[in-house]
Parts: C-alpha cells; structure tokens; sequence
C-alpha cells in the first residue's frame, strides 16, 4: 500500500517500509511507506495549494463528491471489512458494522454542511448601535491534521475527514503504524470520488517522526487528534508553538455504577456490549465497575455465566465474537496491569490468561478502590474489575477520583437517582441504564479533564474545523 499525497500514490522518499502485521497469526499482511520530513513537508505545501481550491468548491457540490464517495465505499465494502479485520484483530462481523458506518456519517455531514448558516444581529440591539447590522459567516480554517487512532480508525475517519472536508479545509490523515491499510484504500477513493488534489492526503509511519513532524508544521493550521492522552498533551504542546486549533478526544476510565435498585441482567448484558466489544479496546468503554455490595456477587457470577458463551477464536470467521488485541505488546500490557490489580487486592475469577495477542475476558472481584485500576490506571482490553460500595456518594466520589472524565454510566430505577448521579459524574457523557460504550454520529462527545478538549459529532465538529468572521454593515440603517 501506497500514501497519497497530491492525489497521487507514493512510496517513502528514502523507499523506506513499514511491515503491517495481522495480529491473530503473525503473517505480513503489507507494507506501508515509512514516511520522511521531506514527504511531509511536501504534502503540507500541497495541502496549502489544494486547500485553496477546494475551498472554493461549493457546499453542495461537496457533498455530492462525498456522496460519491460512500458509493465507492459500498462498492468495496467486503475488500475493506476483510482489510480492517485483518490489521487490527477485529471480529469480521464488527469490522463490517464499522464499514457500514461510513455511509451514516457521511451523509449526516453532508446535510449539516448545507445547513450550516450564519446569524444576524440585528441594529439596535445594543446601546449605540441603531445603525449597525452585524452578520456571521463560517470560514475554513486551512490545513487540518487528522490524527486517527488503531482502535476505530473507520468511525474515527469519518468523525474528522468528513467535517474537515465539507467546511472547505484540506486534510492530511495520520494512521496508526498498527493498521493503516484500510485507511490508505478509504483516501484513495475520495481521490477517486474527485476531491481535489492535496484536499486529502495520507502518510504512514511512525507517530513519533511523521506524526511530530506534521503536528509541529507552522502550516497545519489545525489538528484534530484521538488517542493516549500523554500523546495528545505532546500534540496540544506541538500545536501551541505555532497557536494552531486543537481538538483532543483521549483517554478514559469510564465508571460503570450499578445502584442497589438496578437490573443485574441488563448490566450483565451491557457490560459485554459495553466492555467486550474491539476486545475492550474503547476509549469510552465502561472500565471500572462499582457495584453496590448488594448485587456485587450476583453481578460477577452471571458475568461469568454470560462470558463463557462468547465465542472466542480468529477474527476472520463469520462466527467470532471476540477477537485479539492490536498487537502482543498490547496484550502484555493489559496483561502486566491485571496482575498489578491482584497484587493490590484483587480476585480474579475468571479468565486472566494470554496467549499471544489474544488476551481472555477477565473479571477481578474485591477491588479496593485504592487500587490504581480504581483510579487512573486504564486498561485496554477486555477486563473487569469490579469495586464494591455502600452509599451513592460513596460511588460518586470513586467514579470522581479519576483524573480521567470522558463517559460514565448509572444503572438505577430510580430516575430522580439518575439524574441526580448524571449531573454530579465529572464526564462528558452519562448514560443511563446502558453502559458508557455509547456514541452516536450526531451528539456531541468529548470528555472533561484529561480526557481531551471539544467535542466531535454532526452537531457540533463544524465548530473545531472553521472560523467564525463577522461582517459589519456601518451606518447600513
């Protein structure tokens, strides 16, 4: 696979490749360039050249290029859901519902861009100005980086790549070094759609080079970027040298609090919707369970019943429900920390075994809330640690002392309990009788505190990708 830059397929300056590595067996799926400065250089220039025309591109005929777009995508949806299940260990079946997202969200864009208008403020509404007429209007902010993370590159594509585009920016996609591939063959056929060339482009390789080198360019002028959140304070830092827009969706710790009053089955069943779904690896996957001692018991013996009928196996199979992790040092990782949460007090009683990339379901049960699981220490993969507790503050001031704040949960049958413990949970989103693991293309979602800065959705990611310029009428009346 190829980069694209100025519409065209490239390889590395220099020749030089990345091996891409299918997770589940080990074997080379593909290389991808390994991209020099000069090759991002080069693209920024011609992101700034193609950015101008593009900008001028009406809004509608936008939108019909990327409807053409997500046509060509329909076209080629088996080769891309058998690519992105391959490169990140996913399960077919989820890699074709993150395929069929794409259609969503485009055209949910696309209708928001036609919409998208300016206000008036009408004269007179101010002390001396009787005269005045003031009006906004939406303008492009220039060269977007779009940083997309492993876990859902597709739905994370579509959340930054499709805004950017209708507002009349250029974007410059930065894979993940995991799995770039099904990215490579999205932004080839926007090119093929007709998106001007150097409006979209992609490079591969390493964050550490090519993500640094384009993040610090003095002509990105915005950068909207997902994942860890020590590299994104690193990205908010590249950005602030040259004062560019910044939107940081990262990471999370998500409380899962089950009231004595709340349905045990149905937090069972959103607990393996809401935790076991990509293997766990969701930002705002419902990570630490607090549980009223109560039901904590009943809770983790029907987790285990309803985890032992998940099926296990490769990814490529139609009948898979769980998968592998994006890679064995991921799995060694989320192995490391369960084993850190049973030396600080925990039980595992299920699962806790790796094999390879491949990491079981997990329950610990008897962790104390001091544990650093109980905190900030944020695991990704499918574990769950399960803390106990007596009284609703006592939930709240847990879900609380993490300094992460993206999503939450509360399962009660009490909705005055439900509103009360929505609005003290210091997050970006609560949701109520379901697990966090909850996002839809339109609501706005961001998370408080080191969890990031903005939001992305239909609703509101218009306002991360443009500026705002009034347009004052003087003396008009």
């Amino acid at each position: 696979m190829k980069m694209i830059i100025d519409g065209k397929a490239v390889d590395a300056s220099d020749k030089a490749v990345i091996e891409v590595i299918n997770p589940a067996n080990g074997k080379v799926i593909d290389t991808v360039p390994a991209a020099t400065e000069a090759d991002v250089k080069l693209a920024v220039e011609k992101a700034m050249q193609g950015q101008k025309i593009w900008a001028k591109v009406p809004v509608h005929e936008k939108g019909d290029i990327l409807l053409k777009f997500v046509a060509l995508v329909e076209e080629n949806k088996e080769k891309l859901a058998r690519t992105l299940s391959d490169e990140t260990g996913k399960p077919i079946s989820e890699a074709r519902g993150e395929i069929a997202n794409i259609p969503i969200a485009f055209k949910g864009f696309v209708e928001k861009a036609k919409h998208l208008y300016g206000q008036i403020i009408p004269n007179g509404h101010e002390k001396n100005q009787e005269s005045h007429v003031l009006l906004t209007i939406k303008e492009p902010i220039g060269v977007i980086a779009c940083v997309i993370p492993f876990n859902f590159p597709c739905d994370l594509f579509d959340q930054k790549v499709a805004p950017t585009l209708l507002a009349g920016n250029a974007a410059i996609v930065k894979p993940s070094t995991d799995n770039p591939l099904t990215l490579c063959m999205l932004t080839e056929l926007m090119v093929k759609a007709g998106v001007t060339n150097g409006a979209i482009q992609i490079l591969t390789g390493r964050g550490s080079k090519v993500g640094n080198w384009l993040c610090q360019n003095p002509d990105v002028h915005g950068i909207t970027f997902t994942g860890s959140t020590e590299a994104g304070i690193e990205t908010y830092k590249n950005a602030a040298n040259h004062l560019a827009h910044i939107a940081l969706e990262l990471g999370g710790n998500d409380a899962f609090i089950v009231w004595k009053d709340g349905d045990v089955d149905l937090a069972v069943e959103d607990t393996i919707w809401g935790r076991m779904y990509n293997t766990g690896q969701v930002c705002c996957a419902s990570k630490r369970f607090i549980i009223h001692n109560s039901l904590k018991d009943a809770f983790a013996q029907k987790l285990v019943e309803r985890i032992k009928k998940i099926k296990l196996g490769d990814p490529a199979e139609d009948a898979t429900q769980l998968g592998c992790l994006i890679s064995e040092k991921a799995a060694i990782e989320v192995e490391q920390q369960v084993n850190k949460t049973v030396s600080q007090g925990g039980k595992i009683i299920h699962g806790g075994k790796r094999n390879g990339a491949f990491y079981e379901p997990t329950v610990i049960t008897d962790v104390p809330k001091t544990a650093d699981v109980a905190i900030d220490m944020e695991i990704f993969g499918p574990v769950v640690p399960i803390i106990g507790f007596d009284t609703l503050e006592e939930a709240v001031e847990i879900a609380n002392s993490s300094k992460f704040g993206l999503c939450g949960c509360i399962f009660t049958s009490d909705m005055k309990t439900a509103w009360k413990t929505a609005t003290e949970l210091e997050c970006g989103g609560v949701v109520i009788n379901g697990a966090s693991f909850f996002r839809s293309f339109e609501m706005p979602f961001g998370g408080y505190k080191y969890s990031g800065i903005g939001t992305e959705g239909i609703m509101s990611t218009f306002d991360e990708v443009t500026l705002t310029k009034t347009i004052v009428l003087k003396n008009i009346i």
